[in-house]
């Protein structure tokens, strides 16, 4: 099966699909090559500068930025690059990028892991304690950085925001394909 045959939610529920990239510890960014069909090594992080948790993907997505929508997923231990995972999201933290004098939305989901027997008490942004949204804030702001690109947070969105993210990204890679 291919990235883009993977549907955005699983088949009952309202739990989406999140193609994992680059697993929380990591140093080395993924990246899913979508011609090759396979997850290729981005770039290597600084020494020092670690995804605080697990990062991927949603299939059948396309965001501002071209690529599929992007998700940190909370509440799961470290998975591996390609590990498929479900998750209910729980929010949006609202981003504007900066690269090559260009400026784009690039807006990171936030999501909890979640399987048919291990669900996560977390609903909201909210339940989440404030200093650690700012810590994941200030990892993207970071990350981009190192990377040469301005990477801003200019807000956070409930988890309404992410669905409604979500489903703007699913119409936009509909269009994209022609569907």
């Amino acid at each position: 099966m291919r990235f883009d045959d993977v549907p955005p939610y699983e088949a009952e529920g309202d739990r989406v699909h999140v193609l994992i990239d680059t697993p929380a510890g990591s140093r080395n960014k993924y990246k899913f090559d979508e011609k090759l069909g396979l997850l290729r090594l981005s770039r290597v992080l600084p020494a020092g500068l670690v995804f605080p948790y697990d990062f991927g993907s949603v299939p059948g997505t396309r965001a501002a930025d071209g690529d599929p929508l992007d998700v940190l997923v909370l509440d799961v231990p470290p998975t591996f690059p390609g590990c498929l995972i479900t998750a209910r999201l729980i929010g949006v933290l609202r981003a504007r990028q900066v690269e090559n004098g260009k400026s784009i939305r690039n807006d990171r989901l936030i999501g909890v892991g979640e399987t048919p027997v291990n669900s996560s008490p977390m609903r909201e942004l909210r339940d989440i304690e404030p200093e650690r949204l700012d810590d994941i804030a200030r990892f993207f702001e970071t990350y981009n950085a190192a990377q040469g690109r301005t990477f801003k947070v200019t807000g956070r969105g409930s988890r309404p925001a992410a669905q409604a993210a979500l489903k703007n990204a699913m119409r936009a890679w509909r269009q994209a394909r022609g569907t």
